[in-house]
């Protein structure tokens, strides 16, 4: 998507509360995109966040304009307003007290995440049920697109079923390495946002306590290709046997939260997996876990959480 496309979707969204040309929309991006070399879509982020500041605006009272619908496979790019066709694959419990539903939702072409805040009094879906969305916002993290509902998304039933698409991807191999970014993290602490802090500090959100959580960010090697995969924290504690609550006190003990990804390596490296999820741009998200250790290998089913 083009400056020019960017400032025209920003223009329409605030066009009743601002007094602002495109062309002022366009000028603002251009400065952040080819001045100060921000990609596109963190300078729409910046943009919009300007504007809902400028007219005391919730971003749940933004609107997405005339939306296009489509399929969740085709979802690839961050902050745009589109309209759904799905069913709903999967439900699960919410970490979060802000979150009133969270789980997957599904066509032909696949499956997303979505999450609904309680903020935005939604009715509630059911799993297996197929609707209607419109205007629901996609959201990008790490290659992986989502989408959240919000106060003015519209949610209608439909009488026919859609059929959700299978997109998952089994690989296997010698867990070779453990990246950066594994062990014990903090997300940033805002509403609707699970990026990873960097020196205590959200990209789009700025400094922050954080909220600790596990992931493993790995790298499988079969002998001919490498797969990188992130295991979540229900994924991790699973493949380390070391918990949420254990972790922290053992950064805690160490004054040092490097001492937990070191020791989940120590019991998982040069090990054999087979793991089957979906793929999130180069990585795979883990569902299903086998451990490759002979005739008594053991297989673990895990729900896909937030990464």
């Amino acid at each position: 998507m083009t400056v020019q496309q960017h400032a025209r979707e920003i223009h329409e969204q605030f066009s009743d509360q601002l007094d602002v040309s495109v062309e002022e929309v366009e000028e603002r991006l251009d400065t952040l995109v080819n001045e100060y070399s921000i990609p596109a879509d963190e300078a729409r982020r910046s943009v919009v966040s300007n504007y809902l500041d400028e007219a005391d605006m919730d971003r749940d009272d933004l609107s997405g304009g005339s939306n296009e619908t489509v399929q969740v496979g085709d979802i690839d790019a961050d902050e745009q307003w589109v309209d759904l066709r799905v069913a709903v694959a999967d439900l699960w419990e919410p970490q979060s007290e802000s979150i009133s539903q969270v789980g997957l939702l599904g066509d032909e072409s696949g499956t997303t995440k979505f999450v609904a805040f309680e903020t935005s009094d939604l009715p509630e879906l059911t799993e297996g049920e197929s609707y209607a969305l419109g205007n629901v916002v996609t959201d990008e993290y790490e290659g992986d697109y989502s989408v959240k509902l919000n106060r003015t998304t519209s949610i209608t039933e439909l009488d026919e079923a859609i059929e959700v698409g299978d997109d998952s991807t089994t690989v296997e191999g010698a867990l070779v390495d453990i990246q950066s970014g594994s062990g014990l993290i903090k997300r940033c602490p805002e509403e609707g946002c699970t990026r990873v802090l960097q020196n205590g500090r959200c990209n789009e959100h700025g400094e922050g306590d954080g909220e600790f959580d596990l992931r493993i960010k790995g790298v499988l090697d079969d002998g001919g290709d490498v797969h990188e995969v992130i295991f979540d924290q229900e994924a991790t504690e699973d493949l380390t046997g070391i918990g949420l609550d254990e972790a922290k006190q053992m950064a805690m003990d160490a004054l040092d939260t490097t001492v937990v990804a070191d020791e989940m390596a120590e019991g998982v490296l040069g090990r054999y997996y087979r793991v089957t999820g979906p793929t999130l741009g180069r990585y795979v998200l883990v569902n299903e876990m086998e451990s490759l250790g002979g005739a008594d290998a053991e297989s673990t089913l895990i729900r896909a959480r937030s990464i």
